[in-house]
């Protein structure tokens, strides 16, 4: 598997939905209704919070 490179690992994060804390994405998630499917972490390249989906 080919490691991305930083330029594709920023691109990933702006592509992304910013929250300003773990709670509030979290709650995102909750309303809707993936919090089981999700988790959240705290991005380094913006220092804000994403959702991820969790492995099954």
């Amino acid at each position: 598997m080919k490691v991305p490179r930083k330029e594709e690992r920023e691109l990933r994060c702006f592509r992304k939905r910013r929250y300003r804390s773990q709670g509030d994405a979290l709650d995102a998630a909750m309303v809707a209704g993936v919090e089981r499917h999700r988790k959240a972490y705290l991005c380094p390249y913006c220092r804000l919070w994403h959702l991820t989906t969790v492995p099954s």
